[in-house]
């Protein structure tokens, strides 16, 4: 399946225009073979935008999700897009993937919430995995600082997750996330993740972009710079098959050792 990572912070405080980057990027990625689109973490409405974060939340069934489901069906991929979610008198900063055909296929609430800003202006999620099938793939959700917690990208590896999806606004001076946590966290459980970053300066903060698709056996399939960018690469069934037979990590666990984790 061919992954598209778009690297960009788009127009911080404008879901309108942040649907139109969406939908201009969703066309590039379409021509290049795509089947799958992934943006930034909280890519339609900004990241640093204070109590406009609560303003312009919605609801996982709101009329964003409409907008992205009509450009993802035009275009015909899938598209994993990063935003804050109204649920009731709570916001979470999740992100909700949806299909080639416009149905909603899953949508995951960020588990780990850092700093004081995200903690300020969100309720932590309460379900560590979640999946959905696409083009034969398990793919899983996941949002940014929950990637750094070995424990949560190995209860993907143990639940069958194929293909993680890590929507990022990873920020200076943490870079090596990108760069050597992120490759580590796709061999040690044996599957590929795509971590897609924010780039630039919103408010204090400075984004490092470097998105990269990682395989299962440590390497970087694609890895942006630090602009804006769209890359491109393929995510490989039989190779992770091949890699899952030779790789003994998830075989020789044992569990009975590891009680004093929890």
């Amino acid at each position: 399946m061919r992954t598209a990572l778009l690297q960009s912070s788009g127009r911080p405080g404008s879901t309108a225009g942040n649907l139109k980057a969406l939908d201009e990027a969703a066309g590039r990625a379409a021509a290049a073979g795509a089947g799958l689109l992934v943006t930034s973490e909280l890519f339609l409405t900004g990241y640093a935008i204070g109590d406009d974060m609560a303003v312009l939340a919605e609801p996982a069934d709101g009329d964003s999700a409409d907008a992205v489901a009509e450009i993802a069906g035009r275009h015909g991929l899938a598209v994993a897009y990063g935003y804050p979610e109204r649920a009731g008198e709570t916001v979470h900063n999740s992100v909700q993937l949806i299909s080639a055909d416009g149905t909603r296929l899953a949508n995951y609430r960020k588990t780990h919430l850092f700093g004081c800003f995200e903690r300020d202006h969100f309720t932590p999620g309460d379900q560590p995995v979640v999946q959905a099938e696409l083009d034969g793939m398990t793919v899983g959700l996941m949002i940014c600082y929950d990637v750094e917690f070995p424990e949560n990208v190995r209860a993907h590896a143990l639940a069958g997750t194929d293909l993680l999806l890590v929507p990022t606004a990873q920020m200076h001076p943490f870079q090596f996330v990108a760069e050597s946590v992120v490759p580590v966290r796709a061999f040690e459980n044996q599957m590929y993740v795509a971590y897609v970053n924010r780039v630039g300066h919103e408010g204090e903060f400075e984004f490092v972009g470097l998105s990269t698709l990682a395989a299962p056996d440590g390497t970087a399939r694609a890895r942006a710079g630090r602009a804006e960018e769209l890359v491109v690469a393929d995510v490989d069934p039989a190779f992770l098959a091949a890699s899952r037979e030779g790789n003994p990590y998830l075989k020789d666990r044992r569990p009975g050792l590891y009680g004093s984790l929890v």
